[in-house]
């Protein structure tokens, strides 16, 4: 029950930031990138809790954190934007697209997010669940 209402906590806190991270960026959201940003803050945040959680290494999780936000977005543009017809986003504008859904651009983006991202996600693990005191490496 415990780890039920961690990672609930965890889930609203990063579909939140994303939320409003959309709004500064491009003026407006969509509720469902509530549900994106919290998969995507919980499970960038799992990478370290468990695949890095003694190497702390920064350089590979934002890779990893990286390349899972932008299969996320490609799954949940392909489900909204394309199944759906909602049109949330669209960035067949944009070079190195794939099917206006995903873009290397925004995936460089999330590279360099991710790095926050990995920090509030185990300050927040520190702060509010008193696990241990977060420490890093860049390689």
């Amino acid at each position: 029950m415990k780890q039920l209402i961690k990672y609930s906590i965890l889930f609203i806190i990063g579909g939140i930031s994303y939320f409003f991270i959309e709004i500064l960026w491009r003026g407006y959201s969509h509720m469902t990138m509530l549900i994106l940003g919290g998969l995507c803050f919980v499970l960038v945040g799992l990478i370290g809790e468990h695949c890095f959680a003694f190497n702390k290494s920064l350089l590979p999780q934002q890779v990893i954190s990286c390349l899972i936000i932008t299969v996320l977005e490609l799954v949940f543009g392909l489900i909204l934007n394309v199944g759906m017809g909602l049109d949330i986003w669209d960035y067949s504008n944009l070079k190195f697209n794939f099917m206006g859904q995903i873009c290397l651009k925004y995936s460089i983006l999330w590279f360099f997010l991710s790095l926050p991202t990995i920090i509030l996600y185990d300050y927040i693990r520190y702060w509010i669940f008193g696990e241990e005191k977060p420490y890093y490496k860049f390689i």
